[in-house]
């Protein structure tokens, strides 16, 4: 028997509004709340959804056969209830069909286990918890941002108590082994890694459209042959893309609709294949090797590591500055506080801030709202600086208003002494006297 592992990441960040130098001390409104907003219904009604649906009509279809798996970010979870209920609506009409598995991530969609494990671990929970009370599921299985990944994540997530995690099957660590099966990392006794099929996974989510591809028109049977061939030589193929790929990358006219609506049945007319989530496939596959991967990689860029978000001395320093304010953020205890750091930590900050050129260039400037990187970075910055200042502020008023209590309660002891030198046998002598 093999497996289709099919995973999609929904995400969308919190985008900043054009920030200037001036705004700086007088303007703590950092969202562009229009913007947001506007994206937000656009891809709700292009691709959410209408994508949604017709998730829900196939696992009706093939009787639960078709199984699915999704990873939400929080940033996201926040924007579908502030402006688009009906999409979590509907996303938990999916996951009351029992077919569909939540995936686990960092609440901010953020880089943070490369900065602050404690970060990490705190943004893990609240996500999780999330996940529970939308869609009364415990996650199993993580997610990393992007897919970032090494053997130090996978060893962290197993102690935290997890049973898996995703990766992008990057071919210099595989050595010319094949993604379609169940890996560990060394250290690992048993967590397990599910492998993204990066070349099937593409044609959909990149190649579709391309009407240059040899390929094109891609056709449900003609990728269905492609799965089938790995019959024998593979235990589960997994397809793990951005959900806007459906309506949003990939337009309707395109005929992703189409394709989607007959893949499954296509799928499923080899008898030896099905469709399981990821947990379902821990449970089926033993790990048949080790995946070891020392540096960070990633499914982003031809490059497949952090330089889609830490390659040049901009994003460098934007995301060590944001993260070195972990402590004071936590020290004002408001929770305000700490909702704005977190949409500040999001990738997609530093994901803008990229100057690659290129195809991977052209990529970053389709999901960039900015006119160039410099524009992404000074925003940012400028955000930064305003943020920093107001959170040493509101620390400095924190701790004279506790110091300020402090010396009162102080105060107030040495006047009782002074005043009443028997305090302690007067009230005592008092309080027998109430008594009898």
């Amino acid at each position: 028997m093999s497996s289709v592992c099919f995973y999609f990441q929904v995400h969308q960040p919190y985008r900043l509004r054009t920030y200037s130098f001036f705004d700086i001390g007088n303007q703590h409104d950092y969202l562009d709340e229009k913007k947001n907003e506007e994206i937000m219904h656009k891809v709700a009604d292009k691709c959410y959804l209408r994508t949604n649906l017709l998730m829900l009509e196939l696992i009706r279809k093939h009787q639960g056969k078709f199984r699915i798996a999704y990873s939400i970010s929080g940033m996201a979870l926040e924007q579908f209830e502030q402006y688009r209920p009906d999409v979590l609506a509907s996303f938990i009409e999916l996951a009351e069909t029992g077919c569909v598995e939540f995936l686990a991530e960092t609440h901010a969609h953020s880089l943070s286990f490369i900065y602050s494990r404690k970060e990490f671990k705190r943004q893990v929970n609240k996500h999780a918890a999330l996940i529970k009370r939308y869609f009364n599921q415990t996650p199993r299985v993580f997610r990393n941002t992007e897919l970032i990944f090494n053997n130090d994540l996978a060893n962290y997530l197993e102690s935290m108590g997890y049973d898996g995690v995703l990766s992008e099957g990057v071919d210099r660590h595989l050595d010319a082994r094949s993604p379609d099966f169940v890996y560990q990392a060394p250290g690992a006794s048993k967590i397990k890694c599910l492998l993204k099929n990066y070349r099937l996974s593409d044609d959909i989510a990149f190649r579709f459209s391309d009407k240059g591809w040899s390929h094109y028109p891609l056709t449900a049977d003609t990728f269905k042959d492609w799965i089938h061939a790995r019959a024998g030589s593979g235990e589960v193929v997994n397809l793990f893309m951005d959900y806007e790929t459906f309506g949003e990358h990939q337009w309707e006219d395109s005929g992703i609709f189409e394709f989607l609506k007959h893949l499954p049945e296509a799928v499923l007319s080899h008898p030896d294949f099905s469709f399981n989530t990821p947990t379902e496939v821990l449970k089926l596959y033993p790990s048949r090797g080790v995946y070891d991967v020392h540096e960070f990689t990633s499914w982003a860029d031809t490059e497949r590591d952090l330089s889609a978000w830490l390659s040049n001395p901009m994003q460098q320093e934007a995301s060590r500055r944001i993260y070195s304010m972990e402590s004071q953020v936590h020290q004002t205890g408001d929770p305000e506080i700490l909702k704005i750091w977190e949409r500040l930590l999001t990738s997609d900050h530093f994901y803008y801030m990229c100057t690659k050129f290129w195809n991977d260039g052209d990529v970053h400037k389709y999901f960039s709202p900015y006119d160039s990187p410099y524009d992404a970075y000074m925003y940012f910055m400028n955000v930064y600086s305003d943020f920093e200042q107001t959170v040493k502020l509101l620390n400095t008023f924190k701790q004279r208003e506790e110091q300020a209590a402090s010396l009162q309660a102080e105060s107030s002891k040495v006047d009782r002494k002074r005043v009443f030198p028997n305090y302690a046998r007067a009230i005592s002598t008092s309080t027998a006297a109430l008594v009898s």
